[in-house]
């Protein structure tokens, strides 16, 4: 049910009909619901372009949508608005449609994309930090909405599992095993890595033997490449318990890392070289691009291939976005990386495009987006200043949540309280995250994201339950019923619950996953005013199954709109 579309389409005929064919019509859902659901505002543009009184031809516009079949009134108001009330009787068929539909009325795209989205891409080796965490839960929301809109969905978890570090790691591992002790040093990866890291920077006999390690592990020798995968399985197994903790979609089949680019990196950098687009300065192998001129009028350089013969980012993303039109057939791509890196991913993109690689026919999209940070401003640290392990996070979480589920409710059992503490825990986490502007960094705040006020993952939980409590207490009846809106909240729950499309598509055409947070706390909102003003299970029959119905409705949209954020909804709290 695309709402917007189907008002914007009467507008533009409105339009039409009084000459203003080429002209927007800039149709927005009106700010003061007593005047309204739809406002046009497009109507003083137009005038001023044709040279006409704003006000009359307003009037116009308006008088060409009386007697519409979907909207009731159309009225002037101020210096050219157009304010619309749709009608009472077609909104109830729209519910009635919606209800009897199991995916709720929204249509799945007609020309379906493949869409290859990279998210989380941890490097290997480490525990996953708080700093996995935005990239993590952004893109499985994408990843939801896309597919639940009928698009053809390819996860990439690009994760770094090669390059100078490994070597590193392989030294200390042998180390180990030669003093015993390897099994308990990778017990704690992150710790692990750090006393590789002493050793490297302290011992410059370990240094080269490191550096040793790299070259035999990019050639190929089997003792280190074994070595090698024993660290990547230890890393995987690692981030795919966070994943599971998270409930996210991504699965071990969605790994492909770097390593998996290495034997097509020197065939992209020669191709680069043969067409002219990359050059040889000094040894280093650099394409020089004009658009991304310095101060000095320098163009910018994106180097591909070191002095050395060792091989940068650049060459691996540009191999890995070569797989992802050529072999996965991605005719989307998104990259939900840190904003810090959109110079890179510019450059990157306009590199592919020089060489063919990138056609117009493919749209490769940067998703970026800000860091979480503590109160004090500053990036999200422990008290000792190291960074937070993700569990650790997610496990506070679920702690805290679980004594805020005991302290209202300690009536409840142990495992009902540890399970409503895991679902409330884990969804006002990720919650907090998905509803503000992925490009903004944000508080992290426990008090704020555990609150069962505002907009919050545990209010909208709770709005939920509240919906499964109305239907407990109804027992029987008729969800065949005729749907009559009579009362001014009816009205605007339901042409609120109408958008639920709308908002779907701008969330797959933006990746703004907030907008969708947005809309599933308006209708928790307006949810709570329709609940006091229009009593249901008192009503009369007629009125109770009618007011039932718009009650399943904004059940089964918050339900399904949490979901497609990946959050979880219980049937009591």
């Amino acid at each position: 049910m695309k709402l917007h579309q189907l008002v914007a389409a009467e507008v533009e005929q409105a339009f039409s009909a009084n000459g203003l064919t080429d002209q927007p019509i800039i149709l927005q859902p009106a700010k003061n619901r007593d005047f309204g659901d739809y406002q046009i505002n497009g109507v003083m543009g137009a005038a001023k372009k044709t040279r006409q009184n704003p006000r009359e031809l307003a009037q116009k516009v308006a008088n060409a949508l009386q007697q519409n079949s979907l909207i009731a009134m159309a009225e002037v108001a101020g210096p050219g608005f157009i304010n619309l009330k749709l009608r009472p009787e077609k909104l109830a068929q729209y519910i009635k449609d919606s209800l009897q539909d199991e995916h709720l009325g929204i249509a799945r795209n007609n020309k379906p994309q493949t869409i290859v989205i990279d998210y989380s891409s941890p490097n290997l080796a480490k525990e996953m930090h708080v700093g996995h965490l935005r990239s993590s839960i952004i893109g499985d929301s994408l990843n939801r909405v896309l597919t639940f809109l009928g698009h053809k969905v390819i996860a990439q978890n690009h994760v770094g599992d090669w390059g100078t570090q490994f070597g590193m790691l392989v030294a200390y591992l042998i180390e180990q095993q030669q003093n015993g002790r390897a099994d308990l040093e990778l017990a704690d990866l992150e710790q692990f890595y750090r006393n590789a890291k002493v050793r490297f920077d302290e011992d410059k006999n370990f240094a080269d033997t490191a550096r040793d390690y790299v070259v035999k592990l990019q050639s190929g020798d089997a003792r280190v490449l074994a070595l090698w995968q024993q660290f990547v399985q230890t890393s995987l197994q690692h981030a795919q318990a966070v994943y599971k903790k998270l409930g996210l979609k991504l699965l071990p089949a969605d790994v492909t890392g770097e390593s998996f680019y290495n034997d097509q990196l020197q065939s992209t950098v020669n191709e680069l070289l043969v067409k002219g687009i990359a050059v040889d300065s000094d040894g280093t192998k650099v394409v020089f691009l004009d658009e991304f001129k310095n101060q000095d009028n320098e163009p910018a350089a994106f180097i591909i291939q070191k002095k050395d013969g060792g091989f940068l980012y650049a060459s691996t993303d540009l191999a890995c976005l070569r797989y992802r039109i050529n072999t996965l057939h991605g005719n989307r791509l998104l990259y939900v990386v840190d904003a810090r890196q959109s110079l890179h991913f510019d450059e990157l993109f306009t590199v592919a495009r020089k060489a063919g690689w990138l056609p117009d026919t493919v749209h490769a999209e940067h998703v970026p987006f800000g860091t979480m940070m503590g109160k004090d401003g500053k990036p999200f640290k422990t008290r000792s200043g190291d960074t937070v392990k993700l569990m650790d996070l997610l496990n506070e979480a679920v702690t805290r949540a679980s004594a805020l589920v005991a302290s209202k409710n300690p009536e409840l059992s142990a495992d009902e309280i540890a399970h409503i503490g895991e679902v409330v825990g884990i969804g006002a986490v990720k919650y907090a995250d998905l509803s503000k502007n992925r490009t903004s960094d944000y508080i992290f705040d426990w008090d704020s994201m555990l609150s069962f006020e505002g907009n919050t993952a545990p209010y909208l939980q709770y709005a939920y339950t509240r919906v499964q409590s109305v239907f407990r207490k109804a027992g029987t009846w008729d969800n065949n019923a005729a749907i009559t809106l009579n009362k001014a909240m009816e009205q605007q729950l339901a042409v609120e619950l109408l958008k639920f499309e709308d908002v779907l598509n701008s969330v797959a055409n933006t990746s703004y996953p907030h907008y969708l947070a947005a809309y599933l706390y308006q209708i928790a909102t307006l949810f709570s005013r329709f609940y006091e003003a229009c009593p249901i299970l008192k009503a009369d029959e007629a009125t109770r199954n009618s007011r039932l119905q718009l009650t399943s409705l904004t059940g089964k949209t918050l339900q399904q709109g949490l979901a497609l954020l990946g959050i979880d909804t219980l049937e009591t709290m």
